[in-house]
């Protein structure tokens, strides 16, 4: 487990974790890659958040730092060896070799930045000076790419542009579609699909939840998960499944329900501490109308389809805004309530 506030309440930090679920097409690609000397300088892993695209990142780059010569290296990339050297240093950030850029923890607040920033790229590229002479693989994880702000992303791709021999950058991308064309166009991307349920609730065993939680919760949680650990952490450790049950009973009773039950809800979300909750519930409510456009549209019922897609991306911009200028939270969310309302309507 970790203390770092950008690893979720239950969940091992990608870099200290050895075990990694579903996945396989995926693995055996990247090991082939290597060994056939056919691995391309820049990866991009492309895929929904919360199903384990830094975690194979980490598990690549302790495959290819415990292997260095690729023609000689395993067929297979196994779990890490938690006793070697390699997984020791690169769990603990002590690894010469590898550079992991994130976002940086603001140091007067404890806080996670918005972004992450030119002089966090600059640390690659002093990197990357530093190692140049030893002949080792250098290797370089952003995670995400979709949290670099725009000097950041210019000077990645100057690095993109002359990648040093010997050297491997690997993106994680949610959405993909954020990255600048020239940054996606270097790379060659990997596109990775939610989990199974199956592997969602084995992941969920992995971290001992199955000892704490009832088969019937860790059930529904799977299923409620959409194939992703850190949604299914959500929900189990920062009342996820409660928000999805508050947020279909207020929908459902539309505008003239009563009104506690929403200002309870905001109530909570805008309570200190709620930060990742507060992350879900805009998450489930963006996701909720965006289904409303496909029920309709697989309905034949094209204008509502349209408004509601536009409602979705309204309210993600809405909300995007809100937390910029670090607006009320409870406002927020009754916003959200009464444009759906509205909709309904109409």
């Amino acid at each position: 487990m970790s203390d770092d506030p950008r690893v979720l309440d239950g969940a091992i930090a990608p870099e200290r974790n050895t075990r990694l679920f579903g996945h396989e097409d995926t693995t055996r690609f990247l090991a082939d890659a290597y060994r056939s000397g056919h691995m391309h300088h820049a990866l991009l892993l492309e895929g929904p958040k919360g199903i384990g695209k830094a975690t194979l990142a980490f598990r690549l780059a302790n495959h290819i730092l415990s292997h260095p010569e690729a023609d000689t290296a395993p067929t297979v990339i196994s779990d890490p060896d938690p006793e070697s050297t390699v997984t020791h240093q690169i769990g603990t950030g002590a690894s010469h070799s590898l550079l992991h850029l994130a976002r940086p923890i603001d140091p007067k607040t404890g806080r996670v930045r918005t972004a992450i920033t030119v002089d966090e790229v600059r640390r690659a590229g002093r990197f990357y000076e530093q190692t140049s002479g030893t002949g080792n693989w250098r290797i370089v994880i952003v995670d995400p790419a979709d949290d670099l702000n725009r000097s950041a992303a210019n000077a990645i791709l100057k690095i993109l542009e002359e990648p040093p021999r010997r050297s491997l950058f690997i993106l994680v991308s949610h959405a993909a579609g954020r990255l600048l064309p020239t940054i996606r166009s270097r790379c060659m991307t990997i596109n990775m699909h939610p989990l199974s349920d199956s592997d969602v609730l084995s992941a969920l065993s992995n971290l001992g939840l199955e000892r704490t939680e009832d088969p019937d919760t860790l059930g529904r949680t799977a299923a409620s998960s959409a194939g992703s650990l850190s949604t299914a952490l959500l929900l189990l450790r920062y009342g996820g499944l409660d928000i999805i049950d508050a947020f279909e009973q207020i929908v459902s009773r539309g505008a003239d329900g009563p009104v506690e039950a929403t200002h309870k809800l905001g109530d909570m979300l805008s309570a200190r501490d709620r930060d990742e909750a507060y992350a879900f519930f805009k998450d489930h409510a963006v996701g909720w109308i965006s289904q409303q456009a496909i029920v309709d549209a697989r309905a034949g019922h094209h204008h509502g389809a349209d408004r509601w897609a536009n409602l979705a991306l309204e309210i993600g911009r809405d909300l995007d805004t809100a937390d910029i200028y670090n607006l009320d939270r409870k406002q927020a969310v009754l916003s959200v309530f009464s444009s759906i309302f509205q909709l309904q309507a109409a």
